[in-house]
């Protein structure tokens, strides 16, 4: 499995292009930056080819340019039950911390805990990690001991904020000490910098963070 990541500067969430036999694209940022990260994917992949576009949660910050990603690729989008409500509605809640609006799209795929998409040789394995978002999911693929942890834990142990609308602490630390328990070598986050082994270590310091001793 091919990873790249795009955009990820401000406000803008991290978007990672998984390329196997199928393609995948985990968020897509605001949409306010959208010709800059369509150029960025041309110069990998013909747009048309991406199957899924799969959202890590409900904030505007990474699903805000989900329709027009979708009508380019005729992608299926997939996220968490909990979650579409706010992209099939159009539901503002999130984009109106940035003066704007979410623009409605249909997701023809609505996750649960223990979902799996196949995109060839490998296979991503869906983990329902609310706390930061009800919605809120993480994308495990196995071969690679690869997370992509959306906003639910980052790089050198910082977590996502409860502070938002549907935050929950308690259920934060649940969804990290989960996560804990997993063997991750490689941690994709959705915002900040990605870690190439000893991905572990840094879920375990934000388990110590929430839980300490």
């Amino acid at each position: 499995m091919q990873v790249n990541q795009f955009l990820g500067f401000g406000f803008e969430s991290n978007v990672y292009l998984l390329s196997d036999t199928k393609t995948a694209l985990i968020d897509t940022g605001t949409g306010l930056y959208m010709g800059d990260l369509l150029a960025s994917l041309e110069r990998e992949i013909d747009i048309g080819d991406i199957e899924y576009i799969i959202l890590t949660h409900e904030h505007f910050d990474h699903c805000g340019g989900v329709k027009t990603l979708k009508e380019l690729s005729n992608a299926r989008v997939c996220m968490h039950e909990y979650g579409a409500p706010v992209v099939e509605q159009g539901l503002e809640w999130s984009a109106g911390f940035f003066n704007a609006r979410q623009p409605r799209a249909d997701v023809e795929m609505k996750l649960k805990e223990g979902d799996v998409l196949d995109l060839g040789d490998v296979s991503l394995h869906i983990i329902h990690t609310p706390g930061h978002s009800p919605g809120s999911i993480c994308i495990y693929e196995p071969e690679s001991k690869s997370l992509f942890s959306g906003d639910t834990v980052f790089a050198h142990g910082d977590v996502g904020r409860t502070d938002f609308f549907g935050g929950d602490v308690e259920a934060l630390i649940h969804s990290v000490e989960k996560l804990a328990r997993m063997d991750v070598e490689n941690l994709y986050p959705g915002h900040g910098e990605y870690v190439l082994g000893e991905g572990s270590a840094h879920i375990a310091r934000a388990r110590r963070y929430l839980s300490p001793p």
